[in-house]
């Protein structure tokens, strides 16, 4: 399971994409560690959100709880995809391995109205909001006291923080610093509060600031990082997380995923079928061999390219 920004984002979809079991944000992309909690807190309550938690802005049903992704014209609507999503997410948690958490901003909106720090502000005006950077040790002792129930309802899984390397410019580039070494500083604490036997910290940020210090390594808009630094984390994260046949595994999967995205010159030919026959047979030997992987898109894909020749 990842709960988080962007890592959480990048990482799991690149995991999900290999066909690992993975679920990401049941609640949206998060940022700041008050979201993230409060997320996972609804997975360990099995909440069910009711229409009095809605609140309406610009036509759209909103939680200020969620990412805009669940909000709808229609108020049954958005409470369905909530809460169905929140139920899935609940059983995950229970059965996950791994918890990985990503931090991305100590700054937080709190919301003048209810007092409630949101995850989202959902384009309402700022004026409705009071902002400031949580403390160090608010951060720690909520999940210290979050983590002790997650173990107690899955005492083998593994949490894992990191904080994002996306900085947050609209801070400030003081403010920014200040944000993540708050961030640094409280994963530190936990960690070495909760144990290293439940807990780890896989260092993407500092992957980002001390071994590609290059603005090369960037997208456009100078913030979010460019596909070659993605991939370079990848590389570490596998290292970090994956065993020798686990590897060999996704190498396998990945063989399968490039024949899919492959397009032939002329679908027609013999050789072209034979492909297809020969990939579908691999697909359906690796479901056998690892019931825990599921190829059924791409099975059904060489089976409907095999009927059109």
């Amino acid at each position: 399971m990842f709960m988080g920004s962007c890592f959480a984002e990048n990482i799991g979809g690149k995991m999900g994409n290999l066909k690992f079991q993975v679920d990401q944000n049941p609640c949206g992309i998060l940022y700041n560690p008050v979201s993230v909690a409060n997320s996972l807190q609804f997975l360990l309550d099995k909440k069910k959100f009711g229409e009095h938690e809605l609140i309406s802005h610009q036509g759209l049903w909103h939680s200020f709880y969620h990412h805009s992704r669940f909000s709808s014209p229609e108020k049954k609507v958005a409470l369905n995809s909530i809460n169905k999503r929140l139920k899935l997410g609940a059983q995950n948690l229970l059965n996950a391995g791994f918890l990985f958490i990503t931090f991305g901003t100590a700054w937080v909106y709190e919301y003048k109205e209810t007092l409630q720090i949101v995850s989202n502000c959902h384009k309402i005006p700022s004026s409705s909001f009071t902002r400031y950077r949580l403390k160090i040790p608010d951060v720690v002792e909520r999940y210290k006291t979050l983590l002790q129930d997650i173990l107690k309802v899955n005492p083998s899984i593994k949490i894992i923080f990191t904080v994002s390397p996306i900085r947050h410019w609209k801070d400030g580039a003081i403010e920014n610093q200040l944000s993540k070494s708050t961030l640094l500083l409280a994963v530190n604490q936990i960690i070495s509060e909760v144990g290293r036997g439940h807990c780890a910290y896989f260092p993407s940020y500092e992957i980002i600031m001390d071994e590609l210090r290059d603005y090369r390594f960037y997208s456009e808009d100078m913030l979010h990082l460019s596909t070659v630094a993605t991939g370079y984390i990848w590389e570490k994260f596998e290292r970090a997380f994956m065993e020798e046949n686990t590897l060999g595994i996704k190498k396998e999967v990945e063989k399968i995923i490039r024949a899919k995205n492959h397009k032939p010159f002329n679908p027609a030919t013999e050789e072209h079928q034979r492909f297809l026959s020969n990939y579908l047979g691999v697909c359906k030997k690796l479901e056998t061999k690892h019931t825990n992987i599921n190829l059924k898109l791409e099975i059904e894909y060489f089976e409907k390219q095999l009927k059109h020749m």
